[in-house]
């Protein structure tokens, strides 16, 4: 077999020939723009001709590095099912589950132990990331793929443009004012009344698509031009969350995820208003994931628990 050249000048070639651009490549594999050159270089010199036509704003292809470009792009991606057959060589009662810490905190964990009992020859591996999809095609793929580099399953906040992937909805997300019973005091509020109360600010739509949760309620109850007292901002919905039980102040947030402190009264809705969201939390996994018997068993319970929290 003849000598090969060093990986990650095949990656770095590969990422810069398909983006047509060494920033992009360089931001792809966080690396910076100088060291994707260098390793382009370096396949250059094994190759013994030039492969990238290097000009003021882009670059362009050799007719070789266009010939090679699909077989090299065809080579990562069974490199990429290698490496995933070889992760999912475990025992298969092992299931890994890739979530957002608030839907793990607020909506997985309350009920997990109902599919524990159930299943009690599963092994649950639940993994934290705090990345959020807004994108699609590439992109979304590459998101896709990073939520699920260690996971059977993940459930991520996503619009659910997933090309290639299985997807299901599984939360439909609306936002409405929560706050503490104590901190209401039995009063019936309008919605002008909020101008009493410090307001809790949580921030995942602010992050998500740039649209404040107090912004979008208060538009749609048409009181947009209320002035309101400043509050805090939470990055977390379970944090936002503790702080209304803890009468901090009213916090406009996902009902879908306050369930168990509206159940036990910990929580109330003082208006009847909930804005629907044009995205939600979605069930992402590889076709060839849903072939284990345990995945099927989880994404089923998934369904069942989703069903009975309308």
């Amino acid at each position: 077999m003849p000598g090969l050249p060093p990986l990650n000048a095949l990656r770095a070639f590969e990422a810069a020939a398909r983006l047509l651009s060494l920033k992009k490549a360089a931001a792809e594999l966080n690396v910076t723009p100088a060291a994707i050159s260098h390793q382009v270089k370096l396949l250059e010199d094994f190759a013994g001709r030039p492969l990238l036509v290097r000009k003021p704003r882009a670059i362009e292809l050799t007719n070789a590095a266009r010939a090679a470009l699909p077989r090299l792009s065809a080579g990562f991606d069974q490199l990429a099912d290698a490496a995933r057959l070889l992760r999912e060589s475990g025992p298969e009662s092992t299931l890994t589950v890739s979530v957002a810490p608030s839907f793990a905190t607020c909506w997985l964990m309350p009920r997990l132990h109902r599919f524990l009992s159930a299943e009690p020859e599963v092994d649950v591996r639940i993994t934290a990331r705090t990345r959020q999809s807004t994108s699609v095609g590439a992109q979304s793929q590459r998101e896709a793929e990073a939520w699920l580099a260690d996971a059977d399953v993940a459930v991520l906040l996503s619009n659910g443009q997933f090309p290639g992937y299985h997807v299901e909805r599984l939360v439909p997300l609306s936002v409405t004012p929560l706050a503490s019973p104590r901190l209401l005091a039995g009063r019936t509020l309008a919605p002008a009344d909020l101008r009493e109360f410090s307001l809790i600010h949580d921030d995942i739509g602010k992050l998500y698509d740039g649209r404040d949760f107090w912004d979008l309620w208060l538009e749609a109850a048409g009181i947009a031009r209320l002035r309101l007292k400043h509050g805090v901002h939470f990055s977390h919905t379970v944090l936002a969350l503790e702080a209304a039980v803890e009468g901090v102040g009213i916090v406009a947030t996902l009902p879908e995820l306050a369930r168990p402190q509206l159940d036990d009264g910990r929580l109330a809705a003082p208006f009847g208003l909930r804005v629907e969201l044009p995205y939600a939390y979605y069930v992402v996994a590889r076709e060839q994931a849903l072939e284990r018997s345990s995945v099927q068993t989880f994404l089923a319970w998934l369904r069942e628990q989703a069903a009975d929290a309308r």
